[in-house]
């Protein structure tokens, strides 16, 4: 399954966040969390995760690791291809 995670940050990010959130990426790895992009935006959202995981309890633990230091709101995306076949 394919996420898109719209992140707000919860305070100016430090010199220790990407240490932080590598740690909790790498963790979540292990129950099989992959990152795909991952973008930091202008507007509303602060940074973006595209990530692909087995299922949504997956993206849901990532995201409550990630509470404290982040807010988020996470899309599921479904490939085009399919999306059309489910019209047929």
């Amino acid at each position: 399954m394919i996420f898109i995670s719209l992140v707000k940050f919860k305070k100016k990010p430090s010199k220790t966040f990407p240490e932080e959130s590598n740690k909790i990426l790498a963790e979540m790895a292990s129950k099989g969390l992959k990152p795909i992009s991952m973008y930091w935006t202008l507007g509303r959202y602060d940074a973006i995760l595209i990530s692909q995981a087995p299922n949504e309890k997956v993206i849901m633990e990532t995201m409550i690791k990630y509470g404290e230091i982040v807010s988020s709101e996470t899309l599921v995306a479904v490939p085009r291809e399919e999306a059309l076949k489910l019209l047929e």
